[in-house]
């Protein structure tokens, strides 16, 4: 690189001390070019290539992945294949613009296709409007709060994601000693995460029940121990780092290890099925069962006062925000400041103001015309929108920021019960109501998953020195592209295979979105009780000062997902303590972080491929078939091995995380 350093700054990852300044990779004063023809055309292509690819993968799979890592590896070695100079900035703009397509993805695959699940009717313009307004107000709505999470809180959130992504960046541009370790540990995360998933010659999951003499605990008391043995997810627990991980464990520790066995113990003796969200007796659940019916909803409601409490202690920053859009629209200040400096440039609150306030009123009109029948149902549904969304941006931000995982189909499931009780009140219920609520939850779902997503990229952006403004305004055309092949994609999935019957797609979200919604249509009731207690557990978190977002994620993501983030976490610790050097110590945690980066980034490759190659019916060839032994990965034998396995991963990160030298 002939303008910018070769690597991060030594500060890039921690808080800056007093008076300190963090100066980008490239220079403030120096930039190199960001948007061309190429880097444009490369962003766009990759956001409607991913958006169709994650469509068609998360509906028949059930798994969603995140587009950024694989965007930002292929527009790195298509930038070297080409051998374009100086590329950094042009990457990174690539990455930002195709990285769309996961969000709008997971904002349209949670919601629209349980609009046919319940045998209605969804429209191409519906799902195109729902997916593209629903994005453009998350854009808008973080843009204010790019500043906070971005600059003024600089080292104080690990942001797992943009870090794996911003190494691939760098390695990539630098070449030498960092790309080699960057491959090294691309190639052994993504080929072990590729046996996992394609040929299953041991387990994904280790479980208790593995282990003779812990089966009597899970099928007598129901505590079960479960620990995804994926290099991905343990690399994710490093970047995050020990603090947060044990607050994630803590909360998924006390679901599965205290309200679990409670709710088994007081319901074993039920002869009736209790509960709203139960249709089985609990006498005749499994542990997996009781959180999914009953301790998920704790975490969801834990989530909820969670981002209640962020929003009142974040009401300053708000009220800033807006307090500025007021005064650049009645001041007519509206452009952006050009001898302002390159990094703090942002679209003008002013400008940010009336485009939220034009998106609004586009989203009444698409609501009044093409979902409802009254202007007065348009009227709620945009209030719903607009206060759910902006409200909660920050909380997706926070979530991402933190672990790297948006909570977004526990705050869409909030958004669709308020929702539905509300609608229900005014007079909209039934099929029409029905409608529209999975309508609204879906422009709420993607502005969410938008806010959080962004928040990686200005990240990204922030450390390698691209100017804030340029990705703002390229954003909205990635989202334009992805939202038109979204709609396409689902639409055509449903005519292909459809959501409904024995060989339909599995659309698991939308399914668990119907599930919810159809009853509360029907005047049933929902789990409000286990929303309260979730929402108390957040309250007494934050008078003990601790995180209550962490904790109320950890209780709402699976077991076995927090269990290897906080192995990552504790190897991370254990690195930056291996020496009493402070120099040494932080080449040793770069090191880690660069390892963890390529087990990642492997990690999501290699699952992005396999996820294809199922789609294809690669497992159905015969000579395939010999290779593939899922009877085995599910014994107690293979789980055994892959815990064995997953050792060893964590045992080589830190071992070859201390083959770091100081200069």
């Amino acid at each position: 690189m002939d303008q910018t350093k070769a690597s991060l700054p030594e500060n890039a990852y921690r808080p800056l001390k007093q008076n300190e300044v963090y100066q980008p990779l490239v220079p403030d004063d120096k930039p190199l070019r960001e948007i061309s023809l190429y880097s444009l055309l490369s962003g766009l292509f990759y956001a409607a290539l991913f958006s169709m690819a994650a469509a068609y993968l998360g509906l028949k799979i059930g798994q969603v992945f995140e587009a950024a890592i694989p965007i930002a590896i292929l527009a790195v070695g298509a930038s070297s294949f080409m051998k374009r100079k100086n590329a950094l900035s042009e990457n990174v703009m690539i990455q930002s613009i195709g990285s769309a397509s996961g969000v709008i993805v997971a904002g349209a695959i949670f919601t629209i296709p349980a609009i046919y699940i319940l045998g209605l009717d969804a429209k191409f313009f519906q799902i195109f409007f729902a997916s593209l307004f629903g994005g453009f107000l998350g854009i808008l709505f973080l843009i204010p709060f790019r500043k906070y999470f971005v600059q003024d809180m600089h080292g104080q959130f690990p942001f797992p994601e943009a870090t794996a992504t911003t190494e691939v960046l760098v390695a990539g541009e630098a070449g030498g000693d960092q790309a080699k370790i960057l491959l090294k540990a691309m190639a052994i995360g993504g080929i072990y995460d590729f046996i996992i998933g394609t040929f299953k010659w041991w387990g994904e999951v280790f479980e208790s029940r593995a282990v003779p003499f812990l089966t009597g605990l899970a099928d007598d008391i129901k505590i079960v121990f479960r620990l995804n043995v994926g290099a991905a997810v343990m690399g994710l627990g490093y970047i995050i780092g020990l603090r947060y991980s044990a607050i994630i464990a803590a909360g998924s520790f006390v679901s599965w290890f205290v309200f679990i066995p409670l709710v088994s113990y007081f319901g074993q003796n039920l002869t009736t099925v209790f509960g709203s969200t139960a249709d089985t007796l609990i006498a005749n659940m499994s542990a997996e069962d009781i959180f999914s019916t009953y301790v998920r909803h704790i975490g969801i409601g834990g989530i909820a006062c969670a981002g209640i409490i962020g929003i009142i202690k974040s009401s300053k920053i708000i009220g800033g925000a807006l307090s500025l859009a007021w005064k650049e629209i009645t001041g007519g200040q509206l452009k952006a400041k050009s001898n302002s400096a390159r990094m703090s440039r942002d679209i003008p609150m002013g400008l940010v103001g009336l485009l939220i306030l034009l998106t609004a009123i586009f989203i009444f009109l698409f609501f009044d015309i093409g979902v409802v029948d009254k202007t007065t149902h348009a009227v709620v549904g945009l209030l719903i929108v607009l206060i759910i969304a902006f409200l909660f941006t920050t909380v997706a931000a926070r979530a991402i920021a933190i672990v790297g995982t948006n909570p977004v189909s526990g705050m869409t499931l909030m958004t669709l019960i308020l929702s539905s009780v509300i609608l229900v009140k005014i007079g909209l219920s039934g099929t029409a109501g029905m409608l529209s609520a999975l309508i609204i939850g879906g422009v709420v779902c993607t502005a969410l998953s938008m806010s959080g997503a962004f928040i990686t990229d200005l990240k990204i952006g922030y450390w390698l020195g691209t100017t804030p403004i340029t990705q703002q305004r390229y954003k909205f055309l990635g989202t334009l592209v992805a939202a038109a092949s979204v709609g396409f994609v689902i639409m055509m999935l449903n005519e292909t295979y459809g959501f409904v019957g024995p060989d339909a797609l599995v659309a698991p979200q939308a399914n668990a979105m119907a599930a919810v919604i159809k009853p509360l249509m029907s005047n049933q009731p929902a789990p409000w009780m286990l929303y309260i207690v979730g929402a108390i557990f957040a309250l007494i978190l934050e008078m003990i000062g601790v995180p209550p977002l962490a904790f109320a994620l950890g209780m709402y993501i699976p077991l076995e997902l927090n269990t290897p983030i906080l192995a990552g976490g504790i190897i991370s610790h254990l690195v930056i303590h291996s020496t009493k050097n402070e120099e040494l110590s932080g080449k040793r945690r770069e090191r880690g972080t660069l390892i963890a980066s390529g087990f990642i980034a492997g990690g999501a490759i290699m699952g992005v491929f396999s996820a294809f190659l199922k789609y294809v019916g690669f497992e159905e060839i015969s000579w395939v078939q010999k290779f593939i032994t899922p009877d085995w990965a599910e014994s107690h034998s293979g789980q055994l091995l892959a815990l064995g396995l997953f050792l060893i991963l964590c045992f080589y990160i830190y071992w070859d995380s201390k083959h770091a030298k100081t200069e």
